[in-house]
């Protein structure tokens, strides 16, 4: 449970390393980019050969693979009703309005882009620390780790700015930011809680479900994201996070 611990608060601190950043710097868009692009690398090696294998080995393919079609499918159900709720739009739409909010004037518009990405870091983070602590039960999956750390960084950071620039002072910006931390570290801790108890089949179907969840988040948020802000780079540190992520996985 120490382990669970500790692997929580140091996936979540990245939340608050990035807030605090975020409100004292206005990044260029290039560099969150990149760091965005990195991390979907990472995220992408550790899911293939740490997460998802081991759902596969322990149940199957048919069975993680269905576990990992719902996890996207509950993933894209929830991210659209929030895109929704948010901002009055989805998908394409949603992501211009997230990309041009920077560039907008008024305050309530960048106080607004700066919750939705409160709200989705949120929503991807759920899945992602649940995973992490369901990994835990058979080993501690370092690789996981770093890519959720190197995902939470720069998505606080640019929601940050975002809010700060909408006019909330840096007090509230990071204690927001670390009320979301302290939720994602307990999500870790539930993951290992919840996973303890279950069989081999049941711990695939729980893995394969968040493995699919997080791989959403990845086509749907980071990637998309780390593309427009970074290229040209964005390929290279793409390749860059996925080795690192691969070597602390072999």
């Amino acid at each position: 449970m120490l382990t669970a611990i500790l692997f929580g608060l140091a996936a979540s601190s990245a939340l608050v390393i990035g807030a605090v950043i975020g409100s004292l710097w206005d990044p260029p868009r290039e560099v969150t980019g990149v760091l965005l692009a990195f991390a979907s690398g990472a995220l992408i090696s550790a899911l293939a050969f740490e997460l998802f294998d081991e759902a596969y080995q322990l149940g199957g393919a048919v069975r993680s693979g269905l576990a990992l079609l719902a996890g996207a499918a509950a993933f894209v159900i929830a991210d659209t009703w929030l895109d929704r709720r948010v901002t009055g739009t989805s998908g394409p739409e949603q992501s211009e309005v997230a990309r041009t909010g920077a560039a907008k004037s008024a305050g309530g518009a960048q106080r607004t882009v700066g919750f939705a990405l409160l709200a989705a870091v949120t929503l991807d983070g759920v899945p992602e620390n649940l995973a992490l602590g369901v990994s835990l039960v058979d080993d501690a999956s370092l690789a996981l780790l770093v890519a959720i750390f190197a995902s939470n960084l720069p998505e606080a950071l640019v929601g940050a700015v975002a809010m700060r620039a909408g006019g909330q002072h840096v007090r509230t910006v990071v204690g927001t930011w670390l009320i979301c931390a302290a939720l994602l570290a307990a999500a870790v801790v539930a993951g290992r809680v919840l996973a303890d108890p279950m069989s081999d089949e049941t711990l695939s179907i729980a893995l394969g479900f968040a493995g699919g969840a997080v791989l959403a988040s990845l086509a749907d948020t980071l990637m998309p994201e780390a593309f427009e802000r970074g290229k040209p780079f964005t390929a290279f540190a793409c390749a860059a996070g996925f080795f690192l992520s691969f070597v602390l996985a072999a």
